[in-house]
């Protein structure tokens, strides 16, 4: 197959800089001829969030007595689960299913904003429920006067605007570089560093803003989040009673399983990405989606188990007759 990658040139300083307008990106390095057997888990997984959020989504909105904050944050990272996988997995599938597919300059642009971006909402959502959840167990006297629907609706606002803020510079970073060695990404979707990597000009300043956003976000969210862990957890076995501690462990248990499942993907892939020199490519791009796939796919099964509002809902709409 013949691909046109539309490209200008700009000859200086004995360098000729190319500009292209389209990217190939190739899949997983070196694991091309099982391709189609990494779709079969990758595409069911996608099924699984799609239907589990979907389901979470809509049981949410369609019971009055769930629009508390608890849950209406739930439905947030749902809805936030299900916008990240479809900004990669489809278009990874049909890497997967036909080869190397491309996609032009700003379409790979618009693919990287969405992926950071929504990755940085997932984060700041988990940081509100673990604000959510200390106020329910530290000060549960002042729930309903400090968490209320227009504080939850500026919230959302606020974490719409945090990650768009920080994204848009990245990729603003972008347009600065020059690329003139290829145009082949090998990975499944388009992101930061692995666009900036194939420019011939120096790409420490998008390295750097990429490093210090991520801590700056991400690092602080997951300190903010252990810090109100740690308050919860003092205050808990302060309870009295046996069934009291339970019961406070019990409401915080899903958070905790949904908060180490996507810290401990997103953390061990980036730090993997960044020192880990000797693990083999392919490895390094499988971490790479199972981090934006796993959680999303595993969310609302925790939930599910875990929350007893959710799971009798969901067992209700399933009971339905047709």
């Amino acid at each position: 197959m013949l691909i046109d990658f539309g490209h200008f040139s700009v000859t200086a300083s004995n360098y000729t800089f190319t500009q292209l307008t389209a990217f190939l990106l190739t899949g997983v390095p070196g694991l091309e001829e099982f391709h189609i057997w990494i779709s079969i888990p990758f595409g069911f997984m996608y099924l699984l969030a799609m239907i589990g959020n979907g389901l979470v989504m809509a049981v949410v909105a369609c019971d009055r007595s769930l629009h508390e904050p608890m849950y209406l944050f739930l439905a947030m990272l749902a809805f936030n689960d299900v916008l990240l996988c479809t900004v990669t997995v489809p278009k990874m599938l049909l890497i997967f299913w036909k080869g190397p597919s491309p996609s032009t300059f700003h379409a790979c642009l618009t693919q990287m904003f969405f992926v950071h971006a929504l990755f940085l909402s997932e984060s700041a959502i988990l940081l509100a429920m673990a604000f959510d959840r200390y106020v329910a167990i530290c000060a549960p006297l002042h729930y309903t006067t400090l968490l209320t629907g227009s504080l939850i609706g500026k919230v959302g606002l606020a974490l719409v605007a945090r990650s768009v803020a920080v994204v848009i510079p990245g990729v603003l970073l972008i347009f600065r570089l020059h690329f003139c060695r290829s145009h082949i990404i090998h990975h499944t979707y388009c992101e930061n560093m692995g666009i900036a990597k194939l420019a011939c000009n120096s790409i420490v300043l998008n390295s750097v803003y990429g490093l210090t956003a991520a801590l700056l976000t991400t690092g602080l969210d997951f300190v903010f989040i252990s810090l109100s862990y740690w308050l919860i957890l003092r205050t808990v076995f302060q309870l009295p009673s046996r069934e009291a501690r339970a019961k406070a462990f019990g409401t915080c248990g899903a958070h905790i399983c949904v908060i180490l499942i996507f810290y401990t993907l997103a953390f061990f892939s980036f730090f993997t990405h960044r020192f880990g020199h000797q693990v083999p490519r392919h490895t390094l791009i499988l971490l790479a989606n199972l981090y934006l796939l796993v959680p999303p796919t595993m969310n609302p099964i925790i939930y599910g188990i875990k929350t007893k509002e959710i799971r009798m809902r969901v067992l209700g709409l399933c009971r339905q007759p047709k």
